[in-house]
């Protein structure tokens, strides 16, 4: 195998991701003052932050979509060690206005005998939550598939359901084959392998269509599903680090270099692609070889790997998550511990 040298791969500036808002039947009319967006038609449940119909906003690829970007542009913006070209992760803001259907995904031996390329695994970290905000996660001790088919033919699923409360800053890990809900009261930032496949399990009624077969195949009946304690480093909090994506917490404090960015503890030898979101305040990246780029509130930024140096400033308040892909590999969730 022909392995291509870092330094010869071009360098890609970092650029804004115009957000993609997908109506859905539990969300929100108004986005307001979330995001400046009140809908039209049917209620607006998901920010879709990069998904691949997603635009860039800035830089010489402006206008592009996402998948196209990476099709054309992969080796600078994932590296050369990479395992697929293909954008790896899904990065989203949701908005339950009512409860989202109980549902499951597939983990990536599901998914690929079904024909797609990989399972969906995610978690939620919490950017804000009223009283009493919570999720179901997983199934209660005891519950049997024979048990949850028949209370899914009877309307009663949602008593085999293990209900977390959920409160701002909270990190949640969801696993492949966890049964789980989302309630309203919370909004969450989820990331997730780029891949939306869900089977529907359970709609309290509502008219769409159920996944009931299949949801069963997915379903796990012990996880390692659970709220993630953080992990505390001298310049940041580690939220999560499991197998296909890392988020932290980094304090900016005025500002900080591109280099500073990258942790000490990171698994790859090199830097990768990276987000940065800001969950408040705002911030600007500016470098000398590229035009300043303004990251407001709730909106993101991809970091290339091959991504000239950069300063990123506070512009005020700036609350910032940096989201990494990790490649497929078997990785502890830390601290994982779920409470009801």
């Amino acid at each position: 195998m022909t392995v291509t040298p870092q330094s010869s791969i071009p360098e890609l500036a970092p650029f804004r991701i115009e957000p993609w808002f997908d109506p859905r039947v539990w969300g929100y009319r108004d986005l307001r003052p979330w995001y400046d967006r009140v809908a039209n038609g049917e209620p607006i449940g998901e920010v879709w932050l990069t998904g691949d119909q997603c635009l860039v906003a800035d830089g010489p690829y402006a206008g592009m979509r996402l998948d196209a970007l990476f099709a054309e542009a992969h080796a600078s913006l994932l590296g050369p060690d990479a395992p697929s070209p293909e954008s790896p992760l899904l990065i989203k803001v949701l908005f339950p206005a009512d409860k989202l259907s109980v549902q499951v995904h597939p983990d990536d031996r599901m998914a690929q005998k079904y024909g797609f390329p990989r399972g969906k695994t995610e978690c939620w970290y919490a950017l804000a939550a009223e009283p009493e905000a919570k999720v179901a996660l997983g199934l209660k001790p005891g519950a049997t598939l024979a048990q949850v088919e028949e209370e899914i033919h009877a309307g009663t699923l949602e008593s085999s359901l293990n209900l977390l409360r959920v409160e701002r800053g909270d990190m949640i890990f969801v696993d492949a084959g966890t049964v789980h809900a989302i309630y309203p009261g919370p909004i969450l930032l989820e990331t997730q392998q780029n891949c939306d496949l869900t089977y529907r399990m359970y709609d309290y009624g509502r008219p769409r269509e159920l996944h009931i077969a299949k949801s069963l195949e997915a379903t796990r009946l012990t996880t390692r599903a659970g709220k993630v304690a953080a992990k505390l480093l001298a310049d940041r909090a580690v939220l999560i680090d499991t197998e296909y994506f890392r988020l932290e917490r980094i304090s900016i404090e005025g500002n900080r270099t591109s280099a500073s960015l990258h942790a000490a503890d990171e698994t790859q030898a090199a830097p990768g692609l990276a987000y940065l979101f800001a969950a408040s305040g705002a911030g600007r990246i500016s470098g000398q070889s590229f035009a300043a780029v303004d990251l407001p509130a709730r909106s993101i930024l991809a970091v290339p790997a091959r991504s000239p140096g950069f300063v990123l400033e506070d512009l005020g308040g700036l609350d910032l998550i940096r989201i990494t892909p990790n490649w497929p590999r078997v990785k502890k969730i830390p601290g994982r511990a779920v409470a009801s």
